[in-house]
C-alpha cells in the first residue's frame, strides 16, 4: 500500500479522499514547517501532498528516497524545486483550474464595486458624511466588457457578465472564431477593443507578450471613462501609466487584485480615491480551496494505484523502458512546437502531427504532448505537457495525428502543420545518430539546420546579394553567427535563412533586419 504524506493544513475530506482509494496516509499539517523534522521523515514517503507552507527544497529531496510524486493543493509550484524533482523522476502536479470559478467570480465582484464605489461610499457613511451625491455610480446593463485573455477565467467571466446584460468582447490571438461563437462572445483585436469597452478585465498569464500589455500607449486608447479589473497577474498593467490615467480621468476607476510587487506596500495607487485594492484574495474561498484539496488528493491517488498522470508540471507519461528511446524524440516534438509557436500570432485552428518511420512505432502520446505544448507555450505560458491536450480541446483547436511506415529517404522524422486563421505553415524535423534535433524542411522548403538556443528566421525573395547583405548587417549589429543554413523552394522564389548566433537579437535589430530590401519576415526563435 502506497503512503502519502499531508505535511500543510488540508481539508479532512481530502484526507478521506487517501483512505477511500486504499492509500495510506500521514495528516501532519504542521510538520511543512519544520524543515529538519521533513528531512528526517520523508524518506518513508511515496506521495507528498502540500500548500505553500512546505518548502520542498533539493535537500529535502535528497532524502525523499521513495517519494514517487508531490501533489500542491493550489496553482503556484515555486515553493517546489521542479527541476531537482524532475533528475530524481518524481512527478510534481498542481491544481491549475480548481480556483477559476472564485477567480472569476472576484472579478465581477470588483467591477460591481468599481461601478458603484463601494469602498469609498462605506467609508464615508461610517464617518457619518451621507454623501449620496457624491457616489454617483454607473450600471453594467447594456455596457461592453471587454476581456484580455478568454481561457478558462476569462470565459466564466464572460458568461457571468453575460447574466448580467453586459455586451461582450475579447482579445485573445489563440480564441478561434468558433470557441468565440460558443461562448456568445465577439472576437476582437486589441486596439478595437480598447475603443470600444466600458470595463476591461485582464485574465492572461504574465509572459513576454502580455507584459504591461495596458502600458502608457494602449491606456491612452481606451475609451475615455473606462473601468479596468486585474485579478489575474501583476505586471499586466504598467502601474505607472495607470496611476497617470486616473488622475487624468483617462481611466475612471480601477480595481485591483495583483501587483507587480506583492506584498504590495506603499504603492502609489493606494492614494487614489477611484482605485479599490484587494490583497491577492482571487482564489480566497473556502470552496476552492476545498476544491484544489479534494483535486489534488484524487490525482496523488490516481497516479500512486494506476499510473494515471494529471496536471504533472514536469513529465509526460512515459515508462521506465521506453524512456531512453523516446526522450529525443519528446524533444524534437516539443521544438517543432515551440518553433511553429514563436511564428504564429493569430488564433489557432488546427494542429496536425504526423510521425514516419521509427517515431510511429512508439508511443506517440508525449509527443503528441509535447508538440502541442511547444506551440501553445510562447503565447501561453502557463502550460505544460500534460495539460496542453485539455487546453487546446478547450479553446476549439482540433489535433489531428497520423503515423506511416518509412517512406523517404530519413529513417524517421515528425511533421507538424500548425493551421490559423490566415495560413497554415508546416515544418518537419528528425534526429541524427547523436540524438540531436534538426530541421529538415520549413513551409515545404527543403534545409538543413541544428537547433540552437537561439536563431534568427528570415523569410526573404531569392535575389542575389541579400545573403551578403544579411551576415554584413549582423556584423555591425555585433551578432556572431554561428550556423547560416538556407533553403529556397525554386529560383526566384520564397527562400529561407535559419541562422543560429551567439546572443539575442533586440527589436530594434530585428527591425533593421525587416528593412533589407528583400526581406518580407524576420524572427528571433529560442530553443
Amino acid at each position: 500500500m502506497p503512503k502519502v504524506l499531508v505535511s500543510d493544513k488540508l481539508s479532512p475530506t481530502a484526507v478521506q479522499v487517501f483512505k477511500d482509494n486504499g492509500v495510506e496516509v500521514d495528516y501532519l499539517p504542521d510538520l511543512g514547517k519544520d524543515k529538519d523534522k521533513l528531512f528526517e521523515v520523508i524518506g518513508q514517503y511515496d506521495g507528498l501532498a502540500i500548500r505553500s507552507a512546505t518548502k520542498v527544497t533539493e535537500k529535502i529531496l535528497s532524502a525523499a528516497t521513495n517519494l514517487k510524486v508531490i501533489g500542491r493543493a493550489g496553482i503556484g509550484v515555486d515553493n517546489v524545486d521542479i527541476p531537482a524533482a524532475t533528475k530524481k523522476g518524481i512527478i510534481v502536479m498542481n491544481t491549475p483550474f480548481g480556483n477559476s470559478i472564485t477567480t472569476a467570480e472576484h472579478a465581477i465582484a470588483m467591477m460591481m464595486a468599481l461601478a458603484r464605489q463601494l469602498p469609498e461610499a462605506d467609508a464615508s457613511t461610517r464617518a457619518s458624511k451621507w454623501e449620496k451625491n457624491r457616489f454617483m455610480g454607473v450600471e453594467v446593463t447594456n455596457k461592453v466588457l471587454g476581456l484580455i485573455g478568454a481561457g478558462n477565467i476569462g470565459s466564466i467571466v464572460a458568461d457571468r457578465a453575460q447574466g448580467l446584460k453586459m455586451k461582450v468582447i475579447a482579445y485573445d490571438p489563440f480564441l478561434t472564431p468558433e470557441r468565440a461563437q460558443t461562448l456568445g462572445i465577439e472576437k476582437v483585436d486589441l486596439d478595437d477593443l480598447l475603443a470600444r469597452a466600458d470595463f476591461i478585465t485582464l485574465h492572461t498569464p504574465l509572459i513576454d507578450a502580455t507584459r504591461n500589455i495596458l502600458n502608457k500607449e494602449t491606456l491612452a486608447r481606451t475609451k475615455k471613462g473606462v473601468r479596468i479589473i486585474n485579478c489575474a497577474r501583476g505586471g499586466l498593467i504598467d502601474e505607472e501609466a495607470l496611476y497617470e490615467a486616473l488622475k487624468s480621468g483617462q481611466v475612471a476607476g480601477a480595481a485591483l487584485d495583483v501587483f507587480l510587487t506583492e506584498p504590495a506596500q506603499d504603492n502609489p495607487l493606494f492614494e487614489l480615491p477611484n482605485v479599490i485594492c484587494t490583497p491577492h484574495l482571487g482564489a480566497s474561498t473556502s470552496e476552492a480551496q476545498e476544491n484544489v484539496a479534494l483535486q489534488v488528493a484524487e490525482q496523488i491517488s490516481a497516479y500512486l494505484m494506476t499510473g494515471e498522470i494529471t496536471n504533472a508540471l514536469n513529465f509526460p507519461s512515459i515508462s521506465a523502458e521506453e524512456a531512453p528511446i523516446i526522450t529525443p524524440w519528446v524533444k524534437l516534438a516539443e521544438a517543432l512546437g515551440s518553433f511553429a509557436g514563436q511564428l504564429t500570432e493569430t488564433a489557432i485552428k488546427g494542429i496536425r502531427i504526423e510521425f514516419e518511420g521509427t517515431p510511429a512505432g512508439l508511443n506517440i502520446r508525449p509527443m503528441v504532448a509535447a508538440a502541442i505544448n511547444g506551440v501553445l507555450k510562447p503565447s501561453l505560458g502557463d502550460v505544460n505537457m500534460v495539460s496542453a491536450p485539455q487546453i487546446a480541446k478547450d479553446r476549439g483547436i482540433a489535433v489531428e495525428t497520423t503515423t506511416r511506415d518509412r517512406q523517404g529517404a530519413y529513417e524517421g522524422y515528425i511533421r507538424l502543420t500548425v493551421t490559423t486563421e490566415r495560413q497554415t505553415r508546416g515544418l518537419a524535423g528528425t534526429l541524427f545518430a547523436n540524438g540531436k534535433p534538426r530541421i529538415i524542411q520549413v513551409k515545404d522548403i527543403n534545409l538543413e539546420a541544428e537547433l540552437t538556443p537561439s536563431m534568427l528566421y528570415v523569410t526573404n525573395e531569392d535575389k542575389p546579394g541579400h545573403i551578403g547583405r544579411l551576415g554584413t548587417i549582423l556584423g555591425t549589429l555585433g551578432i556572431n553567427i554561428a550556423n547560416f543554413n538556407l533553403g529556397r523552394a525554386e529560383v526566384g522564389g520564397d527562400a529561407i535563412a535559419l541562422v543560429s548566433i551567439d546572443g539575442t537579437l533586440t527589436e530594434t535589430q530585428l527591425a533593421e533586419i525587416v528593412s533589407l530590401e528583400g526581406v518580407k519576415q524576420a524572427k528571433a526563435l529560442h530553443f
